[in-house]
């Protein structure tokens, strides 16, 4: 069997099988985030207009917390530090949001003795995009620093019986669902696994460059084929024996020398990457080693009503490295109206 013919990028539901079609993203309002961050008793939700008394804070960064429509996060970080004469690896972020949305982020910016100028560029920044907050750090803005995102999404054309769609909601709620990465973080039709196969071991460029990208979306959908394994054996929601972070069930982000797990799960895990040797050969000299991510997703404050009968509105809260199309897709197949019938653009 060829490679391509694994590539699957729809993995298996928590209950066998979805409940309902939706639309989601018919306009960019129906899909909102927002990202959640607070650094080290900084409450950085300072509002835009302290300005007429000078940026609040201290420090070399310029943090600006700005809502987009339209554009994705590595574009709108080349155009700030373009707009700041600074390189591009001076501006941070704690995540990618999606293009096709109305998110709000914040991003860093390196500006050390320029705080008498800050006024001019956040000014140009409010020329591109609405500037919602800013103050000064001392230091540069990380991947994954965010305490989560929040979403506000409006699914339309739902099919299916209402009643139905509410209890499989209010499960969701309390039983969660398989934590599986979306199907973005593999790239087009899966390009970015292509690209991983013809990774060869041990001449990896780092994880700041396209081999890390690569790399990491083999790991996230060698993940996913395990969560899928556990999900068909109906035992991913509870610790195998073998289990190395207990309390809670841990799949496998694969390294050198495979999995932490031992015993039976040690077992399933390796048998289920095995099936995939021209991913797995990536990991033989990668000097990383192995991690562990949760099986299961349980959105926080989630609330959801209905608009009419063909459209929903829901809410809910997500950890970082969470992805809002996992919760959805465990009940809904989802048609992303963004990118035609295609399949799911870019994720928040």
């Amino acid at each position: 069997m060829s490679l391509e013919s694994d590539w699957r990028l729809d993995w298996p539901a928590s209950s066998g099988q979805r409940l309902a079609s939706a639309a989601i993203k018919a306009d960019p309002a129906h899909f909102q985030v927002d990202e959640i961050l607070e650094l080290e008793g900084l409450l950085a939700e300072q509002p835009a207009d302290t300005l007429t008394d000078g940026v609040p804070g201290s420090g070399e960064h310029l943090f600006i917390r700005v809502e987009k429509r339209g554009d994705n996060t590595d574009y709108v970080s080349r155009e700030l530090a373009s707009l700041s004469g600074c390189k591009q690896q001076d501006i941070g972020f704690c995540g990618l949001k999606d293009r096709h949305a109305i998110t709000r982020q914040w991003f860093s910016v390196y500006r050390p003795g320029m705080v008498a100028t800050d006024p001019v560029f956040i000014s140009a920044v409010e020329e591109r995009w609405s500037v919602l907050a800013v103050c000064r750090f001392r230091r540069k803005l990380r991947r994954g620093e965010h305490q989560g995102n929040r979403f506000d999404l409006v699914l339309t054309h739902v099919s299916s019986d209402r009643p139905l769609i509410d209890q499989r909601l209010a499960r969701l709620e309390t039983q969660g669902c398989p934590n599986y990465f979306g199907p973005q973080r593999f790239g087009w039709g899966g390009n970015n696994l292509r690209q991983a196969a013809r990774l060869r071991p041990g001449k990896l460029r780092g994880r700041n460059s396209r081999d890390g990208l690569y790399f990491s979306a083999a790991r996230s959908w060698l993940f996913n084929e395990v969560l899928a394994e556990r999900v068909a054996l109906g035992n991913w929601h509870r610790p195998m024996t073998g289990e190395p972070a207990a309390p809670g069930p841990t799949g496998p982000l694969w390294g050198d020398g495979g999995t932490q797990a031992e015993g039976a799960q040690a077992e399933l895990e390796r048998s289920v990457v095995g099936r995939h040797p021209r991913i797995e050969h990536v990991f033989s000299q990668t000097r990383m080693k192995p991690e562990r991510r949760p099986l299961v997703l349980t959105p926080d404050e989630l609330t959801w009503r209905w608009l009419d009968a063909t459209i929903l509105s829901l809410s809910f809260t997500l950890s970082p490295g969470q992805f809002a199309t996992s919760v959805l897709a465990d009940i809904f197949t989802i048609r992303d109206l963004s990118c035609g019938a295609a399949g799911l653009a870019e994720g928040a």
